[in-house]
């Protein structure tokens, strides 16, 4: 079942105009890695809606602060060179993050997100990541299973936006249902 632009919307009302830009690209990347159902679109559509601002982001505001000076040289996210941190800052809808991510990403999407991690700045690449990052994560596994908070923790680290998560979860699941 494609999303519509007039459903998008419903659930991510402060989207505007980008929605448009987005539907095309998320139906035929939420089929290319299953995101099919209504309970996997209403937890991907939630989570990306809160990871973006609804659409607004697909780029970490960088300063940086305190946290994202913290990125700089965290080997676990791949981050080896000077300037890595902010580099490879989190982009895309689900905001990849760290040069290891952007490289594993790229592979999968047959870009060189290494030399233009900006391309994950655009609609198309922004959901794509986005889609990968759910796939390789098992996040319908969990959608399936309605664990909503297992997916946060998967995509986020923690439980940060809980509120408003859920907020958009509930919204997305009327107004699929």
């Amino acid at each position: 079942m494609p999303i519509t632009a007039q459903q998008l919307l419903q659930i991510l009302p402060n989207a505007g105009q980008v929605a448009g830009f987005f539907v095309p690209v998320f139906n035929t990347a939420m089929n290319r890695y299953q995101i099919v159902g209504t309970k996997r679109v209403a937890a991907f559509i939630a989570q990306i809606g809160h990871e973006s601002g609804q659409l607004k982001y697909v780029k970490v505001i960088w300063g940086p602060t305190a946290a994202q000076a913290r990125y700089e040289g965290r080997e676990d996210l791949g981050n080896t060179v000077a300037g890595d941190g902010s580099k490879y800052r989190g982009r895309g809808l689900i905001q990849i993050t760290g040069r290891g991510n952007y490289m594993a990403c790229g592979q999968a999407l047959g870009l060189d997100l290494i030399k233009q991690p900006e391309l994950l700045e655009t609609p198309q690449y922004a959901c794509m990541s986005a889609v990968w990052f759910w796939a390789t994560r098992g996040l319908n596994t969990l959608a399936d299973a309605g664990q909503f908070g297992k997916i946060t923790q998967r995509i986020n680290g923690g439980q940060n936006g809980t509120a408003d998560r859920q907020a958009l979860y509930a919204r997305a699941l009327k107004v699929l249902a």
